[in-house]
């Protein structure tokens, strides 16, 4: 799972800075840093001010932070053939379509 680069993406996509994060959601610059870069690993109150901070369900920030390592194998063929497709358009939906609709 690589939930840190999937957090960064989405802060980028929504054009903040990692201090405008970190204030949104009450934890430290330091501590987000550290997250993004999947050096420490969230408790699910932390995952859940950043989901809300970036509108998206932690369902979804799950769903689109998994990677191969995290599917059995016997699933494997199967992940590998609809994963992206299913990432794309949760992507097109919370991370930017979403985005756009809630700016409005």
């Amino acid at each position: 799972m690589n939930l840190g680069a999937t957090i960064n993406h989405i802060r980028k996509s929504r054009g903040l800075k990692q201090g405008e994060l970190a204030k949104l959601t009450g934890l430290t610059q330091t501590y987000l840093s550290l997250i993004e870069k999947n050096k420490r690993e969230p408790n699910l109150t932390a995952l859940k001010k950043i989901g809300n901070a970036l509108s998206v369900p932690l369902p979804i920030l799950f769903f689109l932070s998994l990677d191969e390592s995290d599917i059995p194998k016997k699933k494997l063929e199967s992940f590998e053939k609809i994963g992206p497709i299913l990432k794309s358009i949760l992507s097109q939906y919370f991370v930017d379509e979403h985005w756009e609709n809630d700016k409005i």
